[in-house]
């Protein structure tokens, strides 16, 4: 019979595996003119970009669906790369390769972009979400609130107790210190504040593909909880 800690590792080894497995896939909308010629030159163009992508660890292969004819002169043509993590796939749409095949291709199509359902902060969150045109990667919505009130709360509570004390923008009238204030508080909530509880918090903060334990949630959840209740008292404290 196995013992505990033999079923431990190997509930251990299996999570790893799926998380080294988990294929990832990326959807690509290109706006091509409506032609024979313009056809065949997209379609040089990504079988290029397709064997760039062959060259890159974890590929596993691409779907081109057929073309839609949207009149008016244009047709959209949908892509779907796919690769076996989401750390290969970050790799291939973060490579120099990539960037310039997508800018020779500008001779090929009038535009691209890519379809996602964001809940508008993965910004915060890059480590896991691996970039601007890498999304639905980051960690569920939920735990994404948690993480930015921890964030902002403090960074509220400070700003207003050094403006108050020093007296900035006391006389401004309401509509002009907002905008300022929040300008202010959005530009350290990005650049210092949320790169640093997202490393802190990377533990709890995985990606939602990522199967998390719920021992794993409720200890994230209650490290969030405990450290929102201590700024509480402390700030009813100080002022």
């Amino acid at each position: 019979m196995a013992s505990s800690s033999e079923s431990t590792q190997e509930s251990q080894g299996s999570q790893d595996s799926q998380d080294d497995y988990f294929y990832s896939s990326f959807v690509v909308e290109y706006i091509v003119p409506y032609g024979k010629e313009q056809e065949a030159t997209f379609r040089r163009w990504y079988d290029r970009l397709v064997q760039a992508a062959r060259q890159f660890e974890g590929y596993t292969r691409n779907d081109l669906c057929p073309p839609l004819d949207c009149g008016d002169g244009v047709v959209k043509w949908y892509s779907i790369v796919h690769f076996r993590t989401p750390d290969a796939l970050n790799y291939w749409l973060k490579s120099s390769d990539r960037a310039g095949l997508l800018e020779e291709g500008r001779d090929a199509f009038l535009a691209y972009r890519y379809k996602s359902f964001t809940t508008g902060l993965e910004g915060w969150f890059s480590t896991h979400t691996g970039g601007a045109e890498q999304h639905n990667l980051g960690p569920p919505p939920w735990k994404q609130v948690l993480a930015v009130v921890l964030g902002l709360y403090p960074t509220i509570m400070i700003q207003s107790m050094v403006f108050g004390a020093l007296g900035i923008m006391q006389s401004w009238p309401m509509a002009t210190s907002l905008v300022i204030n929040n300008l202010v508080t959005s530009s350290i909530l990005t650049w210092l504040v949320m790169p640093r509880i997202s490393r802190m918090l990377s533990f709890w903060l995985r990606p939602a593909y990522r199967l998390t334990a719920l021992q794993t949630n409720l200890i994230g959840a209650g490290l969030v909880f405990a450290g929102l209740g201590l700024m509480v008292s402390v700030f009813t404290y100080l002022t």
